[in-house]
């Protein structure tokens, strides 16, 4: 076999052009993803007000010239609090869904490539990951090194590694069987080097979506820690951090503060979701 016909395997194409498959309403949610991005980066240039201080003589404002938004129970401005705030809840999700990818596509490849006792070894350790839940570890983790974001970030991506090396071992092994591997065995290729240039881009989509489906739970994860007081610390905005610090304000009728942050986490969510099931769909690798 021929150098340029053990090449073709790692540049295949599944299920056709990338925008065929995400379709109008899976563009439409990569560009909601993209506003989001663009709004968190450009927070600067779009708001002048700093989203950490605030004035207790302009708490719980209405919309104005001054405060698009209003302000909250501390006089803080909204709209720089959800801009800024995109920008921890958009980061802890990244970092999660980065570590949880790279650790799972390593525990795949590893199992595939050299299989039996290897293989059963990689199935028992993600067994004990399966074992203990998301928010649990994350909130074991905090017990050990204390409340912050970097904590419960590298908690969550442990404790996601299963979810997604479950599907990426299954088709790592499905390529490890293809004559593609085996010729390039035959002439001489290391396991690492067979592994990385052939196997890892051809599992590549599945990596991909998983890390869109899981992108959108990372984000409920981690705004559920922060709404309990575990991940992000005031005063620093994040959206679960101001679903939480609204909550007493909703029995004063000023529910704006909690109903702009939810709708901001719902919103990421859904967009994430509907990319990630165009992409391919929970088979991927996507959380059960």
């Amino acid at each position: 076999m021929t150098a340029q016909a053990l090449e073709r395997p790692a540049v295949r194409r599944r299920g056709g052009d990338l925008a065929d498959r995400l379709g109008p309403l899976g563009l439409a949610a990569v560009a909601v993803v993209a506003l989001i991005t663009l709004a968190a980066l450009c927070a600067p240039l779009i708001t002048s007000h700093d989203p950490a201080i605030g004035s207790v003589i302009e708490r719980y404002q209405g919309p104005s010239a001054e405060h698009l938004l209003g302000t909250d129970q501390s006089g803080r401005d909204l709209l720089a609090r959800l801009l800024y705030g995109a920008r921890t809840s958009l980061l802890g999700a990244a970092v999660v869904v980065l570590l949880a990818g790279a650790g799972g596509a390593l525990l795949a490849l590893v199992a595939a490539w050299f299989g039996r006792t290897v293989d059963a070894l990689v199935g028992r350790v993600l067994d004990l990951l399966f074992a203990f839940p998301n928010l649990l570890l994350a909130i074991l983790a905090v017990a050990v090194f204390g409340t912050g974001l970097g904590q419960v970030t590298v908690a969550l991506a442990i404790a996601y590694v299963p979810y997604t090396a479950r599907v990426l071992r299954s088709v790592a092994l499905r390529e490890r069987r293809l004559g593609y591997v085996q010729a390039a065995e035959l002439q001489g290729l290391s396991g690492l080097v067979v592994s990385v240039r052939h196997i890892l881009p051809n599992i590549a989509p599945q990596i991909l979506t998983g890390a869109a489906i899981n992108f959108g739970y990372a984000m409920i994860d981690l705004a559920a820690l922060s709404f309990l007081g575990l991940g992000v610390q005031p005063p620093t905005a994040d959206w679960g951090l101001m679903v939480s610090q609204g909550k007493d304000s909703l029995l004063q009728g000023h529910a704006q503060q909690s109903v702009f942050a939810g709708v901001c986490i719902v919103v990421a969510v859904a967009a994430f979701s509907v990319i990630g099931e165009r992409l391919g769909g929970r088979k991927a690798g996507g959380r059960a």
